[in-house]
C-alpha cells in the first residue's frame, strides 16, 4: 500500500505570523518529525491569496491579510521547508480552505485503491478538515487519517470540534 502525506498550509502566517498561535508553533517539531520519518510521497499545500485579498469574499469575512503570494508570510515555516526539501514534495497552491485541485491531483497520479492518505497541518478547524472531507468524499474506500499531534486549530476548542467532525465522517484521527 502506497502512502501519501499531505502537509496542509504550514506557512509562516499560520504558524507565527498574521494568524499564528502558540498551538501552531508547538506542533512544528512534530510536523518536522512526521515528514522526516514518512515513507511515501508528500504533498504540501499553500494557502495562496492575491494582493487584493481584502476585496475577496474571504477577505471580507476574515479581514486579516495573510498568505499573500510572494510575501514572507506565504512561505512555509523554515523548519518544515527544510524537512520537505530533504524528502522531496509536490506543492499545490489553493485559493481557499479546501482545494478542489488536490483530489484531482490524487486521481491523476495514484490508484485510490492502493493508497493511504494522511493529513497534518494548519488549521485543523478550517483547511485540514476541509481537505480531509474533500478527499474522503472523492475516495470513499481510501483510508484517510489525520494526526492530531501534528495539527492545531484557531482555538483548542475548535481544533477538538474539527477532530470530532472528521471522526464522524470516517476520517481516522490519530491521537
Amino acid at each position: 500500500m502506497k502512502k501519501l502525506l499531505i502537509v496542509v498550509d504550514m506557512q509562516k502566517d499560520f504558524v507565527d505570523g498574521a494568524l499564528g498561535t502558540a498551538e501552531a508553533v508547538a506542533i512544528v517539531d512534530n510536523v518536522v518529525k512526521k515528514i522526516e520519518n514518512f515513507d511515501g510521497d508528500i504533498i504540501a499545500t499553500y494557502d495562496t491569496h492575491p494582493e487584493n485579498y481584502m476585496d475577496t469574499q474571504e477577505g471580507k469575512n476574515l479581514p486579516v491579510p495573510h498568505c499573500i503570494k510572494g510575501t514572507d508570510g506565504w512561505a512555509l515555516n523554515a523548519k518544515v521547508q527544510a524537512a520537505l526539501d530533504k524528502k522531496g514534495f509536490t506543492a499545490i497552491e489553493k485559493p481557499t480552505f479546501g482545494s478542489v485541485d488536490l483530489p484531482e491531483y490524487i486521481k491523476a497520479n495514484y490508484n485510490p485503491d492502493e493508497i493511504e492518505i494522511e493529513l497534518i497541518g494548519l488549521c485543523t478547524d478550517i483547511c485540514v478538515v476541509s481537505n480531509a472531507l474533500l478527499i474522503k468524499a472523492n475516495f470513499l474506500e481510501t483510508k484517510v487519517s489525520v494526526d492530531a499531534s501534528c495539527c492545531a486549530g484557531v482555538t483548542v476548542d475548535s481544533h477538538n470540534a474539527a477532530l470530532l467532525t472528521m471522526k464522524m465522517c470516517q476520517v481516522n484521527v490519530i491521537e
